[in-house]
């Protein structure tokens, strides 16, 4: 395994030990740390934002000073790297495909395999003087401490969820408080998920919209102005349930009537797609298309709401990977139903109406 670059944006110099010369990370972010961040956020280069696996050096980094394990997702990386300002340390960095901690455990990347591969392709024995890692507590499913302290002597000590609460972990020595060991889901972290996730609804619904527009199209007789009218019904509820799944529901989530996620979002649907009903038949002549039209939106935006809501399944400690399983076998057979129901008889009214 070739070891970090010293050319990455975030590395300031380096430090010679024993096995070579090692990268030290800055602990600022600089414009370009924070303009990829936003990026990242909008869903822009999410996949390719990365980090060379291996181990950094932070601050005065010395043989006895601590050993940090975390994941090559730069936004991860980064939060880390911030936390430990003012702190002589060193990062040892596993491959985990660009994927977050807590992700990458359940996943099995940030696994105990990975990080015996890390440390022996780092040559860590030979840095540091102690046989202690701290790694994150939300990457405790993937890995073995005992596994690890077996094939490698380095005992692993799980530290706090949040990275910013390092420095009173190490000048606690090493000893997590109750309140480092809770993960929240306050309101800013939910809102700083809601752009990726629109950004990836809006780009299917885009797809959809044109489908749906080449059914209305041959519905209404080759008619690009009938085609249009009857197609806006359909992109105003699609509008509204990305609206309702994709944004309103992780916003108003603690507030929201149920524990599952998909019960969260079908809620909110639900009550979205009452208040379009107010406008239901925009486009459609017929009162029958009207009435089936208007039971189009009323089946398909919870139904759509709810899909969109358990995506936020994978951003939150709230749910355990059995809850997770458990909700998608029960909830995403009924939110496709939903959708299809929907579909169809936003068909049946088109006809109506065309």
């Amino acid at each position: 395994m070739s070891p970090p670059r010293l050319d990455q944006t975030f590395v300031r110099g380096s430090i010679e030990t024993p096995v070579g010369t090692v990268p030290k990370a800055s602990t600022i972010f600089s414009l370009s740390d924070r303009l990829g961040a936003c990026k990242v956020r909008w869903g822009i280069g999410r996949l390719s934002y990365t980090v060379d696996p291996g181990l950094y050096a932070i601050g005065g980094a010395r043989p006895e000073s601590p050993v940090f394990v975390t994941a090559n997702y730069k936004m991860t990386f980064d939060l880390l790297r911030r936390a430990l300002a003012g702190v002589d340390g060193w990062i040892l960095v596993l491959d985990t495909q660009g994927i977050n901690v807590w992700c990458a455990a359940g996943k099995g990347t940030f696994g105990t395999d990975e990080l015996v591969e890390r440390i022996e392709s780092s040559r860590l024995p030979n840095v540091v003087t102690h046989r202690r890692l701290i790694v994150p507590q939300l990457g405790a499913p993937g890995v073995s401490a005992h596994e690890v302290r077996q094939r490698t002597g380095f005992q692993v000590i799980y530290g706090p969820i949040r990275a910013d609460d390092l420095t009173a972990f190490l000048k606690g020595g090493l000893k997590a408080t109750g309140e480092m060991r809770v993960k929240e889901f306050p309101f800013a972290e939910r809102l700083a998920l809601v752009p990726i996730e629109i950004v990836a609804a809006v780009k299917w619904t885009l797809f959809v919209a044109a489908v749906l527009y080449l059914v209305a199209f041959f519905i209404s007789g080759f008619s690009p102005s009938k085609a249009t009218d009857l197609t806006l019904p359909a992109v105003l509820a699609l509008g509204v349930s990305i609206l309702a799944g994709g944004a309103l529901t992780p916003i108003l989530l603690p507030w929201l009537p149920g524990r599952a996620f998909s019960t969260k979002g079908f809620c909110m649907g639900l009550l979205l797609a009452l208040c379009v009903l107010l406008f239901n038949g925009f486009g459609i002549p017929s009162h029958a298309a009207i009435m089936v039209g208007g039971l189009a939106q009323l089946v398909s935006i919870p139904a759509i709401a709810a899909f969109l809501a358990m995506n936020f399944t994978g951003c939150s400690t709230f749910t355990s990977l059995s809850g997770v399983q458990k909700e998608m076998r029960l909830a995403l057979p009924l939110a496709i139903g939903g959708m299809g129901l929907g579909l169809v008889l936003w068909i049946a009214a088109a006809a109506m109406g065309g």
